[in-house]
């Protein structure tokens, strides 16, 4: 991977564990804070066929703002481009972190996935 850009929130602990891992291997990543410069609808598209991904994997589950809007229940009766929609409000419904560079889309932070696509 050339020009990485490492998309997060920094308070969230997964976020700062991938974000030491990356420097403890020597990745050198451009930030960007979720909420403060929130996915595009169109980047968020982009993302998403890059990955192979289903939509599903971009919402962050576990996340407060998810279970306020009840999205659990909401989700499976919205078209994908609601889905895209919704996910462009706000940042802290997405998925994070997120690794991005050389056409490749990592989200989440699992370590054996991110060591073998930046090998």
């Amino acid at each position: 991977m050339s020009e990485k850009i490492f998309v997060c929130y920094p308070r969230c602990t997964t976020c700062k564990k991938a974000e030491k891992w990356l420097a403890d291997n020597g990745v050198a990543v451009k930030v960007r804070d979720i909420k403060e410069d929130n996915p595009t609808e169109q980047e968020l598209r982009s993302w998403r066929e890059k990955s192979g991904l289903p939509l599903k994997r971009f919402f962050n589950t576990s996340g407060q703002k998810y279970r306020e809007m009840e999205l659990k229940d909401k989700l499976p009766a919205m078209s994908e481009d609601e889905q895209y929609a919704l996910l462009a409000t706000d940042g802290m419904l997405v998925k994070r972190p997120i690794l991005l560079g050389d056409g490749k889309v990592l989200v989440g932070f699992k370590e054996k996935e991110w060591q073998e696509v930046l090998d």
